[in-house]
Formats: C-alpha cells, structure tokens, sequence
C-alpha cells in the first residue's frame, strides 16, 4: 500500500511513496499526530541525486522489520531539501551544534513542536565502524524521550538557543579592498598548486572562491591570482568529474586529482560554472573553455530541458543500484563500439585501461597531458559522438525534474552571460524561455513559488528565488535591451523587500507570511551556491547601475553594514558576499549609444560583452537623452557624435571611446584608479 508520499510532487518523495513507513510529508498534520500521539518526530531529509540517501532507503526504509520499529515508536516525516532548503536550513545548523559535520541523508529527533534534540546523518541497518545500527538509536531516542529523560529538554533548550543566537561583534566592521586582497591571498596559499583548486579531497569546484580570486586579479593585476582560478577549472574540466561523453559536471570528485567524481549532475553547479568558463575564455580564448562551454549546454539541453522549456534539477548519481554505472566503461566495452583502431586511439587519450582506473573500470579523463592535434580532436569528437549513442542504451540514472526557481535563475543568468562570449545568440533564447515559463506558471500575485512539478506549486517562494530570479531578469535585459526584464527584476525586488526584508539590513529565507517554522532561517554563510544575501546585494548595485536610483545603491549599503560583521568571523564562507562587496566599491558600467542598427554601435556593444570581466553592467542606450538626469555619462554622451562607449564607475565616467579594441584597456585603467580616456 502507497503511504501519505504518493500525493506529492517531488520526485525524490515519490521514491519514498511504496516504503513500509507510515511516512508524512511536512505539514501541520504531522505535528498534531505526534502531539495526539506523544510520539516524537523523525526527521529524515534528503534529496533524489544523494548516494547515500539511496543507501539508507534500500537498507533500512524499504525493510519491513526497520520500518516497524520506525511507525512504533515516531511519526515520520521525510523532507525534499531541494524543495524545502528553509526546513533543510534549520536542521542542518541544530545538527552542526551538535558537533556533527552534517551531510545528507540528515536524520533528526524533533519533539512534538518541531523542537530539535539529537541527530545525525547516515545510520547503517547493523552495527558497524562505530556506528550504532539504526533501530538500535530509534528505540534509544524514543526511549529517552517517552521517559522525560532531562538531557532532551537541555538539549532542546540549548540547541534552539544556539539557532536564535546570532552573531553581534561590536562596532562596525570596516572590509575594503585591502581586506578582499588579503582573503584573496590566503585563499591563494591554500590552493592545490599541482591539481589546482583546494588543497586535500574531497575536492568542490568552489565557484566563490574562483570568483573571488579573479576579482582579485581585476583589481590588482596579478597574474596569479587570475592564474589560480584557470588552473582550477582547468583540472576540473580535464578530469573525471567532467563527462567527457555527454557534457556537464558532477558535483564533486572524491580524490584530490579531480578523477573520481561523486556521479551526480546538479543545475546549479554548471550554472556556476558555465558563467566562470566564459570569463575564462574571454580572457585566454582556449579551446578547452569553449569546447567545455558547449558541451555542457548541449547536455542541458539534451538531459535537462523539460517541457516547459525551463530546466530539471538534477541526475542522480545511481543507476541499476550502483553509482556510477551509466557512465564508465571497461576497456572491451570500448572495444565492442568503437573497433581495435579506434578503441585503441581512445583509450590512449581518456585513460581507458584493462583493469581499469577506478574499481576495476574507467572513467574517462584528459588528466595526462598528451600531444592533440586539430585532426585528433576532430576524431575524439567522432568517437564520444558514437559513444554518446551506446550509451544511451544504458538504464540512465533518474532524473529529478521539479523546477526550482532558484536554481533556474542561476543557469538563466549563466547562459545569458556566455551566450554573446561564445558567439551563441541560440543560448540566450534558452534562457528567454526558462525565464518565461517561472515568471508565468511560478508566480501568484506578482510573487514567486520555489518549485514547480507536474502543475503543483510550492508558494510562497523564498529569498534565494528572488536573488536568482532578479538577477536573471537582469543579465537577460542586458542580453537583449528589452524593457520586459528589468520591470520584472525591480517588481520582483519590491516584493522581495516586503515579505522578507530582516531587521539587520539582510533577508529572511522564508516569507512572512509562510508556515511557520521554530525560526526564520537568516544564514549569511555560501553552501553549495552562493548566498542569497549575496546574490541580492549585487542585483541591488546593479539596479542602481542601471535605473539611476540611488535607493538601491543605499539599501544595498545597509545590507553590507547588517551582515559583514556577522560576517567577519569567518570571511572564508562568505566568498559570495565578499564577491558583492567587490561588485559594490568597483561598479563598473560600460553605456553604449549610437543610433539602433549602427554597426560600429553593435561593434563597440559586443566587445563589451566579451570582456573577461566579473560582474560588468552594460548599458545599450540608442538616445543618450533617455539616460537620467544624473548619470555621470549623460552629458558627455549628449555631447558624442556617433557610436560611443563610456566606461564609469561611480560618478566618474571615461571619455567616449569609439574602437572596440581600445575598450579592454580602457576598463583596465579604471580598475586601476586612472584617468579613463
């Protein structure tokens, strides 16, 4: 018999629909039965693309006699944390002061109020490596809890404690750009000089810390913090954790060399990533940076496109019970597809072996430098082409198709960004119509969901949609110059400041009027995307860029002044605001005019967008008269004869610059701090 899940939309819940346990969604009624009942809460939370929530699931939730034991003794709850990350939020902090480092499958004891007292991650069905079998803490922790056992009422009291308590230096604190300089720094000395990214395994691509490093080398010009971040994405983009078959990233590769990854492909991974390839190859025009570009958005495309034309969530990492299996290969394998001369010329460039480099079979990788030509690129192309297709014979991995609006927003803005750097005008359509489908199928009352999925909507959305989705709508209007974009970005913001504007100058994650949790969850802290507090204090510098009201550039400047000293204690995990904080002292803004239509206009507009540059705001104006009254480029630009390009930042704008190959230099001096023109 189905259990309460088979009413839900989110794939991952579904999985969890035929299990034995007397599973609840998360919902006012849970609560109340376990009140009714004087039973407390089991947590569980996970999510479809996690290994080891699949373990846990086939060991001790699809286990009849584990699941007895579990509907005895709790009412359970199992959470989606990609469509509740504000529930995921709450209870992984509680976890974390428990001591515990956190990780999903998260499991947690709840009292009858949503109360945390104990919790850990993956629990094994039997004893083993210290760990205790998974029935053995459910009848522990039901046990102390039915008995009043005071170490669950301190730990409750401590722990809610702990979660209301924020972090309140004194004074103000003051970060510049010495202070973004010398975090860039010591991000540096804890780089991985042979494998690039960060030192040790596992090894993330940590899109913030190469974000953060590239600034760094905008702002100073040394090469090697720019060099950094390259060798970084060039390890990634070589290794196993790239599909070298099918395009796009895993989320993490298990060994410091980046070969092994941990199979699962998320959005919001190659969204970040996408966005730091163009820069990169904005700046060194290497094939491998193209190559990876459009590889990955052929695999979007192909893999990940739904049918309302905006984007799927993730793959999972699993395939007939093992992970991995849909994308490695045994050399006879190879064999069989390709024949003995090309099989062999293959294998010789993607580390295909007889016994394999990864419990006994292979991962396709470039790792080892190897002489290519034109000719053999050519030819591997060929091959992977044919590989693709036998392949895609295989069981694929599940795919977890809900649309987060959040995460959509990322890859929106991601492929608006690439698309003018590779030349792909095809890229921004993509994005055009994701952003379509959330701004008319994803909103109520002006306001927007979180998730989308076979016509049921999780409402109201949260902060971090509002981030990705406003700077969507923002790097869309600077791709096409339609008005549609930034009048939705400045509703969407005038929205977002109503239902989640915090005292302290950031944003809440959840609205005020959603249901209500033990607490607002307020994180400032980047995970695996950069903050939403973040995100919005860059959307709020470039509204103010691009609308002329000084109002954004204040709140945005009250945001700062609220979270940089919760901030300071650990500048490390806030690379994203740290990025904003850049994007806010440095705000540059390159305005083009001349009339629609004029070539050397167009000429000076798309040198502008390829200009390896983070967070650069582009203006097309065709009459300079349309500019406010107090930009600083107004008047020069009345001034212009014919297309021009002016180069401002704050209140000081260049002389206009009419060569498109004069542009580069020209924002290089201002980043310098001397005289533009």
């Amino acid at each position: 018999m189905p259990n309460r899940l088979q009413h839900a939309a989110s794939p991952y819940l579904l999985q969890h629909k035929d299990n034995p346990v007397d599973w609840w969604q998360w919902q006012p009624d849970a609560f109340e039965e376990a009140r009714r009942s004087g039973r407390p809460i089991l947590l569980s939370v996970g999510y479809a693309a996690c290994h080891w929530c699949h373990v846990m699931a086939h060991e001790s939730f699809e286990d009849e006699a584990t699941a007895a034991v579990m509907n005895e003794l709790f009412v359970n709850i199992k959470v989606d944390r990609e469509e509740r990350p504000d529930v995921d939020q709450i209870y992984m902090s509680a976890l974390q002061q428990l001591g515990v480092q956190g990780g999903w499958p998260m499991t947690m004891f709840l009292d009858a109020e949503g109360a945390p007292f104990w919790g850990g991650t993956y629990f094994p069905k039997e004893a083993r490596y210290g760990q205790p079998a998974f029935t053995d803490v459910l009848q522990t922790m039901a046990g102390a809890y039915r008995s009043g056992d005071p170490r669950i009422a301190s730990n409750r009291e401590a722990l809610l404690e702990r979660l209301r308590t924020k972090a309140q230096p004194e004074g103000r604190v003051t970060v510049g750009p010495n202070e973004l300089d010398d975090v860039a720094g010591r991000i540096l000395g804890i780089m991985d000089t042979a494998h690039g990214g960060l030192q040790g395994a596992p090894k993330f691509p940590n899109t913030p810390f190469l974000e953060l490093l590239w600034r760094a080398h905008e702002r100073t010009g040394r090469q090697r913090f720019r060099d950094a971040a390259l060798h970084a994405l060039d390890g990634m983009s070589e290794g196993g954790i790239y599909d070298h078959i099918g395009g796009g990233y895993a989320r993490y590769s298990v060994d410091e060399r980046w070969l092994v990854p941990h199979f699962e492909k998320m959005l919001y991974d190659n969204a970040q990533i996408l966005e730091l390839l163009g820069l990169a190859y904005s700046e060194t025009l290497a094939d491998l940076f193209r190559a990876r570009a459009e590889e990955t958005v052929a695999w979007l495309k192909r893999e990940m496109l739904t049918e309302s034309g905006a984007f799927a969530a993730s793959l999972d990492a699993d395939s007939e019970g093992h992970e991995g299996r849909y994308y490695v290969w045994t050399l006879r394998q190879i064999l069989d597809a390709l024949g003995a001369e090309d099989a062999e010329f293959f294998a010789r460039h993607y580390d295909i072996t007889p016994f394999g480099n990864w419990e006994g079979v292979s991962i396709p990788n470039r790792l080892k430098e190897t002489e290519r030509s034109g000719a053999d690129e050519m030819r591997l192309a060929m091959l992977r082409d044919k590989l693709l297709a036998v392949r895609a014979a295989r069981v694929p991995p599940g795919r977890d198709d809900k649309v987060l609006a959040d995460w959509n927003g990322l890859m929106i803005a991601a492929l608006a960004g690439a698309a003018p750097r590779f030349g792909r005008p095809e890229w921004t359509g993509m994005a055009a119509r994701a952003f379509r489908f959330i701004a008319e199928s994803m909103t109520r009352n002006g306001r927007l969901g979180h998730s989308w999925r076979a016509g049921k909507l999780v409402y109201p959305g949260l902060s971090s949609d509002y981030a990705a989705m406003i700077g969507a709508g923002l790097a869309l209007h600077q791709a096409t110059g339609e008005a549609f974009y930034l009048e939705q970005a400045i509703a969407w913001q005038r929205a977002l400041e109503t239902h989640h504007a915090a005292e302290d100058g950031g944003y809440y994650l959840t609205a005020d009027d959603a249901e209500g949790l033990i607490l607002r969850p307020e994180a400032t802290a980047d995970d695996a995307i950069t903050n939403p507090n973040a995100l919005i204090a860059r959307n709020l510098v470039t509204l103010a860029t691009l609308t002329g009201e000084e109002a954004w550039r204040a709140r945005a400047d009250r945001l700062f002044d609220g979270l940089l000293p919760r901030a300071a204690a650990n500048l490390y995990s806030h690379a994203g605001l740290l990025n904003a904080l850049d994007a806010r002292v440095r705000a540059t803004e390159i305005v083009i005019t001349g009339p629609a239509d004029d070539p050397a206009a167009d000429a000076l507009l798309d040198a502008a967008r390829r200009l390896p540059r983070a967070g650069l705001v582009i203006q097309r104006v065709g009459d300079p008269a349309a500019l406010p009254d107090t930009h600083p480029a107004r008047a020069k630009a009345m001034a212009a004869e014919g297309a021009a390009a002016f180069i401002c930042s704050g209140a000081v704008c260049s002389l206009p610059v009419t060569e498109a190959n004069r542009l580069a230099e020209e924002v290089t001096r201002t980043d310098a701090g001397a005289p533009a023109g």
